[in-house]
């Protein structure tokens, strides 16, 4: 069973999600754009393709196609359903397909980011960290400077040795 907090943490994890209210609901948006919600019974609604419907019907249980009219736009999914990878999985899914191509190709470079291959960052942060940095666009030492630790160390995969490492590179 998944909560509000393990949704926002993933939603506000993507780049450029932002979080607000609407409708007596939690809803989570790139560039105004709708990708996530979660109502007042704790059901999660993500804007997905239609094949990612379907999958999602057939893998979770108490899952249903969410419309408006005869307009598929997604998918209902219960919080107490999923366990953490598929809420994470999902909300991704979703993500993607409501940004903007050039920040969903960015998002999907940064899945196969290598240590010493994203602009100056060392190669001793490690991949998880190198991954979760070109992730969330921070790319450079200039990047990691401009950002606060606990920004750092809130995106998943970046440790305190990442942030050390990147502090040490800085100076």
């Amino acid at each position: 069973m998944t909560t509000v907090a393990q949704l926002r943490q993933a939603a506000l994890a993507l780049p450029e999600a932002a979080e607000s209210a609407r409708a007596g609901m939690v809803s989570f948006t790139v560039r105004g754009k709708g990708f996530a919600s979660v109502t007042r019974d704790d059901v999660v609604q993500l804007h997905l393709a239609t094949e990612d419907v379907d999958a999602a019907v057939a893998d979770v249980p108490g899952a249903e196609p969410l419309t408006r009219g005869a307009t598929l736009l997604g998918v209902r999914l219960p919080l107490a359903a999923l366990d953490g990878q598929q809420l994470n999985h999902w909300v991704r899914r979703a993500w993607s397909v409501r940004a903007p191509r050039r920040l969903a190709a960015a998002l999907a470079a940064a899945d196969t980011a290598e240590p010493g291959e994203v602009g100056d960052l060392p190669a001793a942060i490690g991949r998880p960290a190198t991954r979760a940095l070109a992730g969330a666009g921070v790319t450079t030492l200039a990047d990691v400077a401009a950002r606060t630790d606990a920004e750092l160390l809130a995106l998943h995969g970046v440790g305190p040795r990442a942030v050390r490492i990147l502090r040490e590179q800085h100076l």
